[in-house]
């Protein structure tokens, strides 16, 4: 278990960062944390991972303060995934980095070595490329695979998704959910509120170095001072959802005004269409009429993986 209680930090003591942060992370989560820039989400990542220690207040790792671990120890059970992957890669080939962080932990032996070929094997690499002669995509895998072939316990992502276009995006976060399906905490922070709907259960947003909103990630998104307060945009479907409660009287108490999803407004559009009567007819084609050109006018707003995602892979049939 992560546990913030009432954590105050700063890199310099005369401009604070964290002002009073507390909350409890469960093993086997899927948070996400989102705010705007300079809210102390980054910050507060490195408290996870011992690599800045709190000014007052307690950072406590399964029951014990960060301050009474080295940092090598913490290494053991929290992986850090950078955002910028040039930061975290430092050998001349794929197999020597993924061989580091065991070499980093003298436990570089024969299981070491039969873990770095399951992972070189599963991520698709060739084990002698020059890692910074890969793409930024590659490199941020390689990064994000030196990370996992140690198998910690707890896996913490500083925008994992930042330059990555959809592919590489979809594949990053494919593997991040498979090494939660394995069992490991994941805390992830992510400006790309499509990637923080699609596989984080849980959204801590921050804002001012402080927490402003804890709770299931749509609950959360659906918030809409929340929202306001962090400089926040919806998801896509939200977003839609959001706007024709607000706008139809029609749609306020039916399931399109509450749909999260692609499937689950594709359903209410669907459940309207069938009601009996051309008054229910209206409703579900205002609804469908509004989801097109709600998706319209967001896929072209909006760029990187979240904007592919919502035109190409998940269109409204």
């Amino acid at each position: 278990m992560i546990e913030f209680k009432d954590v105050r930090a700063s890199y310099e003591r005369s401009l604070p960062i964290l002002k009073g942060v507390s909350f409890a992370i469960r093993d086997g989560e899927f948070v996400a944390f989102a705010g705007t820039n300079g809210a102390g989400k980054s910050t507060a990542m490195r408290l996870v991972n011992g690599l800045l220690k709190p000014d007052a207040g307690e950072v406590l790792i399964d029951g014990v303060p960060t301050t009474a671990l080295r940092t090598s120890e913490l290494a053991r059970r929290v992986g850090f995934l950078f955002q910028n992957p040039d930061r975290q890669i430092c050998c001349s080939t794929v197999r020597e980095e993924l061989l580091f962080g065991f070499r980093a932990l003298g436990a570089a032996d024969a299981d070491a070595e039969a873990r770095v070929d399951a992972v070189i094997e599963e991520f698709g690499f060739a084990p002698d490329d020059d890692p910074f002669l890969l793409n930024r995509g590659a490199r941020q895998l390689l990064a994000l695979a030196s990370v996992a072939v140690l198998e910690p316990s707890v896996l913490v992502l500083d925008e994992p998704t930042t330059g990555l276009d959809f592919r590489e995006c979809e594949k990053v976060m494919g593997i991040v959910r498979g090494i939660h399906a394995r069992g490991a905490t994941v805390v992830m922070v992510c400006h790309d509120m499509e990637v923080v709907a699609d596989y984080a259960k849980r959204c801590i947003v921050m804002s001012d170095g402080r927490v402003v909103a804890d709770g299931p990630v749509f609950e959360v998104l659906r918030d809409h001072a929340v929202l306001g307060r962090a400089s926040l945009v919806p998801p896509q479907i939200v977003d839609i959802s959001l706007v024709l409660a607000a706008e139809s009287p029609r749609l306020a108490g039916t399931p399109v005004a509450r749909a999260n999803t692609v499937e689950e407004m594709v359903e209410a559009v669907a459940a309207e269409a069938g009601r009996a009567g051309a008054g229910a007819g209206e409703v579900a084609g205002e609804a469908g009429v509004a989801a097109a050109g709600g998706a319209a006018g967001e896929g072209a707003r909006r760029g990187h993986c979240a904007s592919v995602r919502a035109s190409k892979s998940r269109r409204v049939p």
